[in-house]
């Protein structure tokens, strides 16, 4: 019997350089856990004097999480903060109310030509908390796990034992799994929902093999094992199941119809706040009418 729900294929976008992957939202699954949105870029080397340039943009009512595998990425956003964010340390904005950032690629790494590979994904918050206070936070002292041919970051929430320092909202967990020839690891029964995502080599979990930039929504309630003949990177993801509707416009998430309006009317009209460092340019509104999704 296959341990696997559900498995999401991503919609690449071709960036010239680089693609994305994006396998949340998606038609058939919405959230897994608190993760409404999960982002998959790289690995690609741009071009020498290049690099990834995503103008200024707000949020509202969600945090975002970038980890990278490779590369550097310089953010800025409007509560004055400026972070270069690297392999093995996670970076977390919690937009709350509302935030406005950017993120570039560091003028050194442009020098050599930039390397990106690496996650994006971003956290609903729970009911009661879409309103809190913008923050920033960057966390490298992560807990490892390792046992013989496997290791394990323990970006947020609490897996093997491990607890991560990194802030949640909701109950949340997210690692990051290496695996040498030969290794295997337990993914235990710790989460209303969980996910797997090879995002390198080769992986299966209970023999059922696992697809490259797939999203495996594991069944609830069950231990397996994840394991590689070959070596593999796979990332674990999921958390507390969600009771309550999320809508989302563009880079709004809210349980609120009227609130993601209310964002949309504050953008066009400059009522967010500007990113100290980067704010001479933005990204305007979307054209026409992009329809607002509901996600139960």
């Amino acid at each position: 019997m296959s341990q696997i729900d559900l498995t999401l294929q991503p919609t690449t976008h071709d960036l010239g350089q680089f693609e994305v992957r994006r396998v949340l939202p998606a038609k058939k699954r919405s959230m897994v856990g608190p993760f409404i949105f999960v982002d998959q870029f790289g690995p690609a080397q741009l071009d020498l004097g290049s690099g990834m340039d995503v103008r200024p943009h707000p949020h509202i009512n969600l945090a975002t999480v970038t980890w990278l595998f490779e590369g550097a990425i310089d953010h800025r956003d409007s509560l004055g903060t400026f972070s270069t964010i690297r392999p093995g340390q996670v970076n977390l904005m919690t937009a709350g109310s509302g935030i406005v950032h950017s993120e570039r690629s560091p003028e050194a790494e442009r020098k050599a030509g930039p390397k990106l590979y690496g996650m994006q994904t971003w956290l609903a918050l729970p009911d009661g908390r879409e309103e809190i206070d913008p923050a920033f936070e960057e966390r490298k002292d992560l807990p490892i796990v390792e046992d013989g041919r496997a290791k394990a970051i323990v970006i947020m929430g609490e897996l093997w034992g491990e607890r991560a320092p990194t802030t949640t909202y909701a109950d949340t967990i997210y690692a990051e799994i290496v695996l040498e020839a030969g290794g295997a690891i337990p993914i235990e029964e710790d989460a209303d929902e969980r996910a797997l995502m090879l995002v390198g080599g080769e992986a299966s979990v209970d023999g059922h093999p696992l697809e490259k930039y797939t999203l495996n929504v594991l069944q609830p309630g069950r231990d397996m094992t994840l394991e590689s003949r070959s070596g593999a990177r796979v990332m674990l993801m999921g958390g507390e199941a969600f009771s309550s509707n999320r809508h989302a416009w563009w880079n709004f998430v809210s349980s609120s119809r009227d609130r993601i309006q209310q964002a949309k009317e504050d953008w066009r009209e400059g009522r967010f706040p500007v990113v100290p460092g980067d704010s001479e340019e933005r990204i305007e509104l979307p054209d026409g009418a992009p329809k607002t999704v509901t996600y139960p």
